[in-house]
């Protein structure tokens, strides 16, 4: 598992990825290491890449709000990232999307709601079927976007 935060979300990353062990997931922790002001892109960027190259299965971004490093996310090939505020959306990202890249916000959830909706994304596996076409879809869209720009 690939985690990475901000300054802003370095506590709950840092709580998280000493979380991840007792699930069973060897973490990969792509910075930030200090509470200094950086951007959350580039560490947003740094997870997403570490999925997209197969280096880990999922990753985990954790910024303010959540949303931003999403964005971010969401832009390199083959990531699907999600942001997540409770199990129900981390659930539903994992088996019906299959969400490779969660995002959390720092300052929307706490502590143990965090480990709650990471606990709940690792262990939900996508459920293809009738889901499967959907992502491919998804896949679809990514790839005609990136074809009109080669």
């Amino acid at each position: 598992m690939a985690i990475g935060s901000d300054h802003g979300g370095l506590m709950l990353k840092t709580a998280v990825a000493e979380y991840l062990p007792s699930l069973g997931v060897r973490v990969i922790d792509v910075g930030t290491l200090s509470e200094e002001p950086c951007d959350y892109p580039d560490f947003a960027y740094m997870v997403a890449k570490t999925v997209a190259d197969a280096q880990a299965e999922l990753g985990i971004m954790i910024d303010g709000a959540g949303t931003g490093s999403c964005m971010v996310v969401n832009k390199i090939p083959g990531i699907r990232g999600a942001c997540c505020a409770h199990e129900f959306t981390a659930r539903s990202a994992r088996e019906h999307n299959n969400a490779n890249v969660l995002t959390l916000g720092s300052r929307v959830i706490g502590m143990e709601l965090a480990k709650s909706i990471v606990r709940t994304f690792v262990e939900t596996p996508f459920a293809g079927g009738r889901h499967e076409g959907r992502v491919q879809k998804i896949t679809d869209v990514e790839q005609r976007f990136l074809r009109s720009f080669r």
